[in-house]
Order: C-alpha cells, then sequence, then structure tokens
C-alpha cells in the first residue's frame, strides 16, 4: 500500500542509482485513481513544469489500430533516446472500475525496456473519451521526467472530444471502410484533429477516405490556422511512421514558434478543469455531511415534487461564498 508524504519530492520516485523506481512509481498512480484527494499533497511536492515534454493524444473509433499505432511511435522515440510514458485509457469493467481491454498487451514488445512505462487506466464511465484520473498522471509523468507521453484514448465516437484540452497535438486515427461513420464524426471528432492518420492504408477505400477528409477540411479551411495533414500508415508493418513524426514534430514546432497562445489557451483549459473538479469535491463533501441537506433531500424524494422546483428549492438553500 503506497503511503502518502508531506515531504515527498520528484527525486523519490528514483532509486540510488538514477533510475526511475517503476514500482512507485505505479503505486502512486494506483493513489491518484483510488484516491485522489489523498494524492494532492504529494502531486504539489512533485509538480514541476517540462516544457519540453510532448504531449501527444491518439483518438478514434474501436479497432482503427490505435495500439498498434502507438506501439510503432513508442519504438520511433525510443530509437532517438527518448524516454517514453504511455496512457492507455480502456473501457471500464461495469463490476471493479479496472480496464479490460488491456492495450498493454499490443506493447509487449517494451515491457522489458526501463525507459519505457505503460499504464492501462478504466475510463470508469467517463463520457469524454479518458479516465478521471489522466490529467494528473499526465503531469505526473512529465514530472518525472518523460520526454514524450503518448495518451491513447477508449475508442470513441462523436462527441469524447476531451483529448484535445489535455494534449499538444492529437492524432485523429481513422481506417478505410469506415464508410458514413466519417460523416458521423465530422461534428465532433473531425474539428479536434491535427493530424488525420488513415491506417490500415493498404486496405480498398484508403484513397477515398483521404477524399473525404480532404473535402471536409476544405469546408473550413478558413477557420484554420493550421492545416492539419493527413498521413497514411500501416502500423503493422511500421510503414507511415515517418511520415507520421515528421508531421508531429512540424506540428510541434508551430506551436513553439508561432503559436505560443495555443499551449497557453491549453494549460488554461487544463487549471480550470482541476478548479471544477475540486469545486465538485467540495460541493460533494459538504453535502454529504449537510443534515439540513440530507433531510432536505428525504423531504423532496419522498413528496416526489417537480425536479425543476426542487432545484430552484435547493438553490435557494444554497449560498456560495468566496473568501479572500
Amino acid at each position: 500500500m503506497y503511503a502518502a508524504s508531506a515531504t515527498m519530492n520528484k527525486d523519490d520516485f528514483f532509486l540510488p542509482h538514477g533510475k526511475l523506481n517503476i514500482r512507485r512509481l505505479a503505486r502512486f498512480i494506483s493513489l491518484i485513481e483510488d484516491n485522489p484527494e489523498e494524492a494532492q499533497a504529494d502531486l504539489a511536492q512533485v509538480y514541476c513544469e517540462n516544457h519540453q515534454a510532448l504531449l501527444l493524444g491518439i483518438t478514434g473509433p474501436p479497432g482503427v489500430g490505435k495500439s498498434t499505432l502507438t506501439d510503432r511511435l513508442i519504438a520511433h522515440y525510443r530509437s532517438l533516446d527518448k524516454k517514453v510514458a504511455v496512457i492507455a485509457v480502456d473501457a471500464s469493467s461495469p463490476f471493479t472500475g479496472g480496464a479490460i481491454l488491456g492495450d498493454r498487451i499490443r506493447m509487449s514488445s517494451h515491457a522489458t525496456d526501463a525507459e519505457v512505462f505503460i499504464r492501462s487506466m478504466g475510463s470508469r464511465g467517463n463520457l469524454g473519451g479518458l479516465a478521471p484520473a489522466t490529467m494528473d498522471v499526465m503531469n505526473l509523468l512529465t514530472s518525472v521526467g518523460f520526454d514524450v507521453v503518448l495518451i491513447e484514448s477508449v475508442g470513441v465516437g462523436q462527441t469524447e472530444v476531451d483529448i484535445m484540452h489535455l494534449v499538444d497535438t492529437v492524432l485523429l486515427v481513422l481506417m478505410p471502410g469506415l464508410g458514413d461513420d466519417v460523416q458521423a464524426l465530422k461534428a465532433g471528432m473531425m474539428e479536434i484533429a491535427d493530424i488525420f492518420v488513415i491506417n490500415k492504408a493498404d486496405k480498398p477505400g484508403a484513397q477515398q477516405l483521404q477524399s473525404e477528409i480532404a473535402m471536409l477540411l476544405s469546408l473550413r479551411q478558413e477557420r484554420l490556422a493550421w492545416t492539419p495533414p493527413i498521413v497514411e500508415t500501416v502500423a503493422t508493418e511500421a510503414r507511415g511512421i515517418e511520415a507520421l513524426t515528421a508531421a508531429i514534430a512540424q506540428h510541434s514546432e508551430y506551436l513553439n514558434s508561432r503559436h505560443a497562445e495555443e499551449k497557453q489557451r491549453k494549460r488554461d483549459h487544463r487549471f480550470q478543469r482541476m478548479v471544477q473538479q475540486k469545486i465538485l469535491t467540495l460541493a460533494l463533501h459538504f453535502l454529504q455531511d449537510n443534515q439540513a441537506y440530507q433531510q432536505w433531500a428525504r423531504e423532496a424524494s419522498a413528496a416526489a415534487v417537480n425536479p425543476y422546483a426542487a432545484m430552484r428549492d435547493f438553490e435557494n438553500h444554497i449560498k456560495l461564498k468566496w473568501e479572500v
């Protein structure tokens, strides 16, 4: 069991010879997932800015080969001697809340590499394609010195776009044969991509899919400061990976050299999300401990009142005050 310490700092995650203590890191991530409030004090001690870290999000519908593509990206960045961490968000077991797909199986070739850390996390019912603890874990991984953090979202559809606010570069992975699914995706997912990846590009229909994406991009060309490139890959054969990593590097250069405000906007959003989560946590604790609220809730429920009228009544009972 992990023991929290008010005096922890990032050096505590390293062994005497300088290697990362993977077991301690994994235990602390479990604490973040299971008891985030208890982890907050240590996270505050450990956290430090790592502006050089590359934050990549990999998202797309189920079955397009996201995990295999992630495995190839790990191999590429390790060839450059980069320390790589992966957060693989899977669908959750409805009974335990744990991840049930086990994307780490597809990345098992890196299991013995001490400079690669792969963690599967259950989405725990979160509708945004990520796990609730994803941001905290990402901040921990960059703080302890990982150069590249890859976040692979659970297989998503039209509205699960949280990943765009968390990372610097979003790869939207598609594949030939999706058909009308591309049209269905355009209202949500198609808006968040920094790079389009057509994986399994050796299958029939790759050229048609590329044309459909290009057409959708042309419809919003005037609103785009960055035009997302379309890269074809066959991840199982490592084809197209060099072109993909070159596109990632170009987007990073674009953000760093000309659009620092975009990175700042993402940082602002991450902070806002943390504030919102903290307010929600504090409010839930208050309600759970407040006997007057519990009595009101029981009476309202027993009377089977109009829920909208009950919410108006609730608002009259609750007053928020900001103390400075």
